[in-house]
């Protein structure tokens, strides 16, 4: 009950959040260093779509021979610039990782430090929001990765002005477009859940969302070119069609969900 929460005084809130958030960093910190020291494992994962053997160019392929066509076989080699940034790039990398294996712990402590405060109904609401908001942004995060990264790569990697310029990515590079597309996709992929919480909220209606259509293609598109890390025509496309897709999906998830409240 949220009574419960009022026999604890104000120093003793803050040595609670004190404890979550120590805990919850130890143990990023234990997945990041253990990340850290599987180097080959880690690399392996975070450099796969550079290859034209990754899943995602093999589907494709796969796609391609049916439709009777082929897709051409391609390599783009990484380098580095700077002395110290390939050991910079593996700790930072390392950290993300140990951050996102421990997300589902973080995310229960501190939830277990804001349950108290909340009622029965509101606690139940809550446990819906964040497991939905936490699955949705795992979705967009693989999407980005398996998806809008791996064509954003091939399409950029491959692009010559001049057969005479040759492509040498920056690992640098590399890595902060990946963390960047995979990021905005995972709080893109928040667009339904956070679309019917407010309409359980009363502040929005599938009215409103249809009537301001065209004008939410706008922001979609000024977001886009936001978050987009490139400027290019195609990354955009890439970042903006599937925002307009859960634009309209966030559309039917309001709708339903005033169906269902009446």
């Amino acid at each position: 009950m949220a009574a419960e929460a009022d026999t604890q005084s104000f120093r003793e809130h803050l040595d609670v959040l004190r404890a979550a958030i120590v805990r919850s960093a130890a143990v990023a910190a234990v997945f990041g260093i253990a990340a850290f020291f599987f180097k080959e494992e880690l690399f392996a994962v975070v450099l796969a779509p550079k290859d034209d053997g990754f899943v995602t160019y093999r589907l494709f392929g796969r796609i391609a021979a049916w439709a009777g066509g082929a897709v051409e076989p391609f390599s783009v080699r990484l380098i580095n610039t700077e002395l110290a940034q390939q050991f910079i790039i593996h700790m930072k990398t390392a950290l993300c990782a140990g951050v996102l294996c421990a997300s589902p712990y973080i995310l229960y402590r501190l939830f277990r430090f804001v349950s108290p405060a909340l009622y029965d109904n509101e606690r139940r609401y809550a446990v819906r929001v964040v497991a939905g908001g936490y699955a949705m942004f795992s979705l967009g995060v693989l999407v980005g990765y398996f998806l809008i990264f791996p064509l954003t790569f091939r399409f950029l990697g491959t692009y010559q002005v001049s057969g005479e310029v040759d492509n040498l990515i920056a690992l640098d590079s590399y890595i902060s477009t990946l963390v960047t597309m995979c990021l905005a996709m995972g709080i893109v992929f928040e667009i339904p859940m956070l679309s019917w919480l407010f309409a359980r909220l009363g502040f929005l209606s599938a009215d409103f969302m249809r009537r301001y259509r065209k004008h939410a293609i706008v922001i979609i598109l000024v977001i886009a070119a936001v978050i987009t890390p490139t400027s290019d025509v195609f990354t955009l496309s890439l970042i903006a069609l599937p925002m307009w897709g859960l634009y309209e999906a966030s559309l039917l998830i309001v709708r339903r969900s005033k169906s269902d409240s009446r």
